[in-house]
C-alpha cells in the first residue's frame, strides 16, 4: 500500500512487466477519448441549449426535447452498437476493431476515436441542452432581465451579454461530473470498439486474475 501511494502498484502477474508502465501506455487513449467526447459535448450541448431556451414552444424546441428523451433513455453502449452497426457496416466510415494507433497516424487514431465519442457524448449532450434549456428559462423571469429590456437591449444582447453567464453556472457544475462519467464510460466504450485503451488493460486483467493492475 505504501508503495502504491507512490505509484508503484508492482508487477504484472500475466505480462511480468511494472504495472505504472502498463498504465501509462495506455492512458494517453482513454484521456484522448474522454477529451474528445467532453469536446464534442460542449460544442453540441450549449448552442442547442441556447437555441432551444430561445425558441421554447416552437416545433423544433418540441422535437429536440422528444428526442433529448430518447437519446437518455439509449445506454451508451447501445449507442456505440448502433453507431458500430450504421457507420461500420452499412456506410463504411470506418473499419470497426481496426484501430490505428497515434504512434502510427494522428490523423486516422483520432478519426476512428470520433465514433466511440460520439457514442459516449450523445446522453451528456442531451441531459446538457435539457439543464441549459431550463436554467436559462429561469434567468429570463427575474427582474434584471426585465430591466435590461426596460433599458432599450436586444434579446441577443440580453441573453449573451446579461442571462448566460448567470444561467451556465449550475451547468459548469454538472460538466465537472460529467467528465468523470465520460472517463468511466470510455472504459466500457473501448470494449465495443475494440480500442486498447485503459478498459482493455481492465477487463483482461479481471479475467486473468491479476489483481496489482486491477
Amino acid at each position: 500500500l505504501v508503495d502504491a501511494c507512490r505509484g508503484d502498484f508492482g508487477t504484472s502477474y500475466s505480462y511480468g512487466m511494472p504495472v505504472s508502465d502498463m498504465i501509462l501506455e495506455k492512458l494517453p487513449i482513454t484521456l484522448c477519448l474522454s477529451g474528445m467526447a467532453f469536446l464534442l459535448m460542449l460544442v453540441c450541448s450549449i448552442p442547442l441549449g441556447i437555441y432551444t431556451a430561445k425558441h421554447a414552444g416552437g416545433k423544433i424546441d418540441r422535437a429536440i426535447l422528444v428526442l433529448n428523451q430518447v437519446i437518455m433513455a439509449v445506454p451508451p453502449f447501445f449507442a456505440g452498437i448502433l453507431i458500430t452497426y450504421v457507420f461500420g457496416l452499412i456506410f463504411r466510415w470506418f473499419q470497426p476493431g481496426a484501430f490505428v494507433s497515434y504512434d502510427v497516424s494522428v490523423g486516422r487514431f483520432l478519426y476512428y476515436l470520433i465514433f466511440p465519442a460520439v457514442a459516449i457524448a450523445l446522453p451528456t449532450i442531451a441531459m446538457t441542452v435539457k439543464l441549459l434549456r431550463s436554467s436559462l428559462i429561469d434567468e429570463m423571469k427575474k427582474d434584471y432581465v426585465r430591466t435590461a429590456y426596460s433599458k432599450g437591449n436586444g434579446t441577443n444582447t440580453v441573453l449573451y451579454r446579461h442571462v448566460l453567464k448567470n444561467a451556465i453556472i449550475p451547468v459548469v457544475t454538472f460538466l465537472a461530473m460529467t467528465l468523470t462519467d465520460m472517463i468511466a464510460g470510455s472504459v466500457i466504450m473501448e470494449q465495443v470498439f475494440s480500442i486498447p485503451g485503459i478498459g482493455r488493460i481492465l477487463i483482461t486483467s479481471i479475467s486473468n486474475r491479476d489483481y496489482p493492475v486491477v
